[in-house]
């Protein structure tokens, strides 16, 4: 499927990772906007709704993110790529919405532009403090596909990305921004529209009295009809057969629930994307994502200068992680270092996924902004100089 053309920018372009966002949806075919404006990701809603008459999208502003992503979840069911985008505080009341729409298996994308928390926190300043909460956030057994973008061209990429993933695999897919990247400026490169492939929708065919809603393909993921096309079916986040009926008994709730899982683990493999820099030789890896990944490199060039083997894996996805890799990683390096705006949450399955095999150093930064390239360079060296395996995560905070 390309990207239909109407209205959709091409070339290169000086925009925001904000800016970028909305464009990114638009040429991912995205053509209705549900949300409650909040900052840092209020510039999405504006640039959409500002080139939402030239594209034919739809901008609709609730009562609360509540509402927002509940009206989301309705315009996907008529056919219409949907999105929402908030910020932390928001993503918190969203939570009860993410699991009904995973439990509906309804394809849409939630941009959450993380800011510092709790509560309303500091709302201007960058973090990257809702990464688990994009994963655990909403109750019950469940998997979640998230990205995290660490530039403006990134913001565009993956929320295009986000989009392919959740047509694949009938889920919502959530991109993982912060305050720095969405008001940061650069150019951002965007191919004519055939040439940007697109996950297409996976229509039902068949006669519209032979439709079953939730009726699973080989890979687990039911085809979809739009309301109104003349199929009969009823959506519910009870425990459901394959008409969608409510069936309340703890089979029914394996039968539903256990492929919600094995859609995404059983296609872990196609769905972990990472970049990998200087790893080849690297005594120690430095594990980053988002914009922390831009200090990551930095400080890895200047170990390299300084005659330490060091290396990047950056994320693309967080959710899933890359446990297979880390493990691999372990075996062969002496360390890792995480460093994150926050006080500790991907620094965990890192640790989790090295098994005893490797050190692991954090480098918390969960309240000054921006992290500063000398104190990851710090742990580095820290890290290259330490020969025994320790157990636990060694938290470094700088000289």
């Amino acid at each position: 499927m390309k990207a239909d053309p109407k209205g959709v920018l091409t070339g290169t372009h000086e925009l925001t990772g904000n800016e970028a966002c909305a464009e990114g949806a638009f040429a991912a075919g995205c053509r209705f906007l549900g949300l409650y404006p909040i900052v840092p990701s209020v510039e999405i809603s504006e640039r959409y709704l500002e080139r939402a008459p030239e594209i034919g999208a739809t901008f609709i502003q609730m009562e609360d993110e509540v509402s927002a992503l509940a009206a989301v979840l309705g315009a996907s069911w008529t056919g219409k790529r949907s999105m929402t985008v908030t910020s932390g505080s928001g993503l918190s009341l969203m939570m009860e919405h993410l699991g009904l729409g995973i439990m509906l298996e309804t394809p849409c994308v939630i941009v959450d532009v993380q800011s510092m928390g709790p509560g309303l926190g500091l709302p201007t300043r960058a973090s990257q403090g809702d990464v688990m909460q994009a994963r655990w956030g909403s109750h019950g057994d469940y998997e979640v596909i998230a990205l995290a973008p660490s530039s403006p061209q990134e913001m565009f990429d993956y929320t295009i990305k986000a989009f392919n993933f959740s047509e694949r695999y009938r889920i919502p897919a959530v991109v993982l921004s912060d305050a720095y990247i969405a008001r940061l400026k650069e150019k951002v490169v965007i191919p004519a529209a055939n040439k940007i492939e697109l996950e297409p929708r996976r229509y039902y065919n068949g006669a519209p009295g032979t439709y079953l809603p939730y009726k699973r393909d080989k890979d687990y993921v039911p085809r979809m009809v739009d309301i109104g096309k003349g199929y009969r079916f009823h959506v519910t986040g009870l425990t459901h057969d394959d008409r969608g009926y409510p069936i309340m008994f703890e089979e029914c709730q394996e039968y539903n629930v256990h492929p919600l899982m094995w859609k995404i683990r059983k296609y872990v493999d196609d769905i972990v994307e990472f970049q990998e820099s200087q790893i080849d030789d690297a005594d120690v890896v430095v594990v980053a994502y988002g914009v922390t990944a831009r200090a990551a490199h930095s400080a890895v060039e200047k170990a390299r200068a300084a005659g330490v083997k060091a290396g990047v894996l950056k994320l693309t996805t967080v959710w899933p992680f890359p446990e297979k890799r880390i493990a691999t990683l372990a075996k062969k390096a002496k360390a890792f270092v995480v460093p994150e705006m926050n006080f500790g949450q991907i620094v965990s399955e890192v640790e989790r996924c090295s098994y005893g095999e490797a050190n692991v150093f954090f480098v918390a930064h969960g309240d000054t902004g921006i992290e500063d390239p000398e104190n990851i360079l710090s742990a580095i060296q820290e890290a290259s100089r330490t020969q025994k395996v320790q157990s636990g995560v060694v938290e470094y905070r700088g000289a």
